[in-house]
């Protein structure tokens, strides 16, 4: 029988790593990041407890790279959506979609995605990996896209936004509304509440905070 070329090896490699990273998004998702453990991963992706230790120095950068990837992936997922969005006000469409896709797996993964911004804010902080830059392209691109002249310095401010309206939908005992943080965030940016996925009719609010702030420029 004849070696396995380099290039299987690699793709054999790349499957067992994807296996790894969904096996802990849905068991983090089930029992939460506590009550799951390497061996747990392990089983379910039905991999040797070792192989972990090879792709990842540890748990924490293993789930973080995992929430990274499924991020990714729904953004990738929301941003691809037919009907493709298209002429002047496509990079809106984006945006709006973005949004939509980062509250959504707050709504939706509330138990995985609270792990996730704690893990962020101890100790390790902010892991940096290939899911997590394929994370940044992607928003970084939709920046770019809405028109922003200066995709590198608001791209940060973005995200940091996206992650502080996370934070507030999550939060034990005093969550927010995600109808009332997209309508804080569509403000900030300009964009109409009939963009991306609305979750109902807009809150009737007056003037926001956020609709005070400047917004970002749009290039025709």
């Amino acid at each position: 029988m004849s070696p396995r070329s380099a290039s299987v090896n690699e793709e054999l490699r790349r499957r067992s790593r994807e296996r790894l990273l969904q096996a802990t998004v849905e068991l983090v998702g089930e029992r939460g990041y506590e009550a799951t453990t390497l061996g747990d991963i392990a089983d379910r992706a039905g991999s040797a407890r070792g192989l972990i230790s090879y792709y990842f120095p540890g748990k924490r950068q293993l789930f973080q790279s995992a929430v990274h990837r499924l991020m990714h992936l729904t953004l990738a997922e929301a941003l691809d959506r037919p009907p493709r969005p298209e002429g002047p006000d496509a990079g809106r469409e984006l945006l709006a979609r973005a949004i939509d896709a980062v509250l959504g797996l707050a709504r939706d993964r509330p138990v995985l995605m609270r792990a996730h911004m704690a893990g962020i804010l101890q100790q390790e902080g902010f892991v940096q990996c290939d899911e997590q830059q394929r994370l940044a392209r992607l928003l970084h691109s939709t920046v770019a896209r809405y028109g922003s002249a200066d995709p590198d310095t608001d791209y940060p401010l973005l995200r940091a936004l996206l992650m502080g309206a996370v934070v507030a939908v999550l939060l034990p005992g005093a969550p927010m509304p995600i109808a009332r943080l997209r309508a804080e965030l569509f403000g900030r940016y300009g964009l109409d509440w009939e963009l991306g996925t609305p979750p109902g009719a807009a809150p009737e609010t007056e003037a926001t905070a956020s609709q005070a702030l400047p917004r970002l420029p749009v290039q025709g």
